[in-house]
């Protein structure tokens, strides 16, 4: 099992996403625990970072496959979390 850390700026982005939104990607980002890189993750270019997408929301992450840790960038609507 991998730990999940979260970075303060992916915290506060996480909260101001809309209820039913957030409690998805909770539990998407809860699922990467067990399996860090299911089916739909891609490998972002020119940066080490992994990317999954839940409708219009993506989430950046960084794998640390050695220290068993996921690292969450950041959270955020496509059009803005690429910026």
């Amino acid at each position: 099992m991998y730990v999940i850390v979260l970075r303060t700026s992916a915290t506060k982005e996480l909260r101001k996403l809309p209820s039913p939104i957030r409690q998805q990607i909770i539990i998407l980002i809860d699922s990467l625990a067990s399996d860090p890189r299911p089916h739909g993750v891609k490998k972002m270019a020119g940066v080490e970072a992994w990317r999954i997408r839940f409708g219009d929301y993506r989430v950046i992450f960084s794998i640390q496959d050695t220290r068993l840790l996921i690292e969450i960038i950041k959270i955020g609507n496509r059009r803005d979390v690429y910026r």
